[in-house]
């Protein structure tokens, strides 16, 4: 049986870009009719870097308030949170959905940021997916080499990529490249979730999440 997940949610307790709280982002994602979403708070040097010499678990304690807020909540409604990560390298301007990541996984891995592309496909290739989130958004961003990426967001539902051809850029960059597409909302405000989702079978954590990725595509997308 198919299941809706938003695959990109952000939230105000980690993402200095998110303005809603976890809570709240899960009510609005069971009124919406979804069977799931992945907090994919930003992970990225300046985030962990500001925290100064706190030892590195506490960092990652600090990131995964939103992801533990976001799952409790969850809990109470039936919405399933499943954990992922946007993960930006240092001294580069793209950005990466990563699945198949859990708290251990962050604890035992530091610094991800520090890696590049390459090195970090080389790698966790096998045990994560690897996927170019608005591959064709301005600021700098443009496609990473494909033979490093499993998949791309080929539909950005966020509001202020929505006037722009980005999305039919990215849909052309997954298909001549074999990549797996989805479609995520880029959830950061109220009035922005539910813009985008991909239907999937049931998955029971992160780490199926990322082989269902991998495996069981292509996948139906939902773009509004």
């Amino acid at each position: 049986m198919e299941r809706l997940y938003d695959l990109h949610v952000h939230t105000a307790t980690v993402s200095s870009c998110g303005q809603v709280e976890p809570e709240r982002m899960a009510e609005l994602y069971q009124r919406a009719g979804y069977d799931g979403v992945a907090v994919t708070d930003h992970y990225y040097a300046r985030y962990f870097e500001k925290m100064g010499d706190l030892p590195w678990e506490k960092k990652v304690d600090r990131y995964l308030a939103g992801y533990r807020r976001a799952k409790t909540a969850g809990e109470k409604t039936g919405l399933q949170v499943l954990l992922g990560i946007e993960l930006r390298f240092k001294g580069h301007v793209n950005d990466y959905l990563i699945f198949g990541v859990d708290e251990a996984f962050l604890r035992e891995h530091p610094k991800l940021y520090e890696l590049e592309l390459p090195e970090f496909y080389r790698r966790f290739r096998d045990e994560l997916f690897i996927c170019q989130a608005h591959p064709f958004r301005d600021r700098g961003c443009e496609p990473a080499p494909a033979e490093f990426l499993h998949g791309a967001e080929v539909y950005n539902g966020n509001p202020n990529h929505l006037d722009h051809n980005y999305n039919d850029k990215a849909r052309a960059f997954a298909k001549a490249n074999g990549l797996v597409a989805i479609s995520a909302s880029d959830f950061h405000e109220e009035g922005g979730e539910a813009m985008g989702g991909t239907f999937l079978p049931g998955v029971s954590d992160g780490r199926a999440l990322a082989h269902t990725l991998k495996e069981s595509g292509p996948f139906k997308l939902k773009e509004t």
